[in-house]
């Protein structure tokens, strides 16, 4: 559903910049294709040329270089047949109209969607029961909360019944339950089985919506995997959660000194640690070293996406 090969965009600077260049390259040389009904997530801190990339497959915005195509259709020369094929969500507040109701808002984006006359009142009032806004539907949007105005900008993506829906940084902004609706929202979209392509720096939305992702870093694709499996790309590094009771707190610092262990780190759960090791084989021996006191509330793991990120791009912009 979505393709793209060999994607550049450069920008052009003001002149006489300090660096003596005058343009600055937000995708260089991007490929990477999207099957029907995947959910793919593109990652990477600010400024990694995520939205850049999402407006080149929107036809909002035109490569330097390169091919892209969705719906089986190419953004450069078919752009009218790409537009009635997707839907998009940004972040924040760009595209709603404050002033009108929500229910007015997707009738006119509905319209520009050529929505027939007859299906777009009720498609408007299915999707904003489904967002969980049918009780304001009829309420100016300027006195929306942050999260219901997601919400609605998730209708008002839907509101073509779009092929391929674009989601860029979607729950930017939004406070933890609202993002918690809002996520679960997608994953109703994903288990249909629509075909989704989201942009985030957030490793935990990543995980818990993504079949794919794809790791950017200042407009380079570092690597791209099944969500599932990109753990394996740390595969020599394991770690050990561990459980300590009251008289074992003590033991963190004789924990840290192990041959083998790289860091301890505390964890959300009371009196829980997570022991990082250095490689392949250095497990079994901090293992026997806990039985061997009696701790025996342990569990082994490989590397999170949030890890493998962390250990690709580093701390620049990562939320969890």
């Amino acid at each position: 559903m979505i393709e793209v090969e060999n994607l550049r965009r450069d920008f052009c600077k003001k002149r006489n910049r300090s660096d003596g260049r005058n343009s600055s390259t937000a995708l260089d040389g991007v490929s990477f294709s999207v099957a029907k009904g995947m959910t793919y997530g593109i990652l990477g801190p600010n400024g990694a040329g995520k939205t850049t990339l999402v407006k080149i497959l929107s036809t909002i915005l035109l490569p330097t270089s390169g091919h892209a195509r969705v719906a089986g259709f190419d953004v450069v020369r078919e752009t009218a047949q790409v537009r009635r094929r997707i839907g998009i969500v940004f972040g924040g507040d760009r595209g709603l109209y404050d002033r009108i109701s929500a229910r007015q808002n997707l009738v006119f984006w509905g319209t520009l969607y050529h929505v027939e006359p007859a299906v777009i009142h009720r498609r408007a009032a299915e999707l904003l029961d489904r967002v969980g806004l049918a009780d304001r539907a009829d309420e100016p949007v300027e006195r929306f909360s942050r999260g219901m105005r997601q919400r609605l900008h998730l209708a008002r993506g839907l509101i073509g019944n779009p092929d391929v829906l674009f989601l860029d940084e979607p729950t930017v902004g939004m406070d933890p339950i609202a993002t918690k609706e809002f996520r679960e929202l997608v994953g109703e979209l994903r288990a249909e089985g629509r075909t989704i392509l989201m942009t985030t720096h957030d490793m935990r939305e990543a995980q818990a919506l993504c079949d794919q992702v794809t790791l950017v870093d200042r407009g380079r694709i570092l690597v791209t995997r099944d969500t599932a499996s990109i753990g394996e790309l740390l595969a020599g590094h394991e770690h050990i959660d561990v459980t300590l009771a009251a008289g074992q707190r003590g033991l963190t610092a004789a924990l840290a000194d192990l041959p083998g262990v790289v860091a301890v780190d505390p964890l959300d759960e009371r009196d829980s640690y997570r022991i990082r090791t250095a490689g392949e084989g250095d497990v079994a021996p901090v293992l026997r070293w806990l039985l061997d006191r009696g701790i025996t509330a342990v569990r082994t793991g490989r590397p999170s996406l949030e890890e493998v990120y962390v250990h690709m791009v580093g701390g620049r912009g990562l939320t969890v």
